[in-house]
């Protein structure tokens, strides 16, 4: 029973940080990380104007375009 509620708990936090590119749509509400913001981590956040990634996956976040302009990694994903 503890292996499925790990497991569990891992699906919503990998849900929920941005590192998958299917569970991030445009006009959706993210927390952004610029990246003259990298090494103090502070978020910007905003509604997804455009997916930049290509790929499935990133380990840091998957790119995005905001409506204002900005471009970052996705850190986390914000309920509407």
């Amino acid at each position: 029973m503890v292996g499925r509620v790990a497991t569990r708990s891992y699906r919503l936090k990998n849900i929920m940080n941005g590192t998958n590119r299917s569970n991030i749509k445009i006009g959706q509400r993210v927390a952004i990380v610029l990246k003259q913001d990298q090494r103090t981590g502070k978020t910007t956040e905003g509604v997804v104007q455009a997916i930049l990634t290509k790929s499935a996956t990133h380990p840091h976040g998957i790119k995005v375009r905001l409506a204002s302009g900005a471009v970052g990694r996705v850190q986390e994903i914000l309920a509407k």
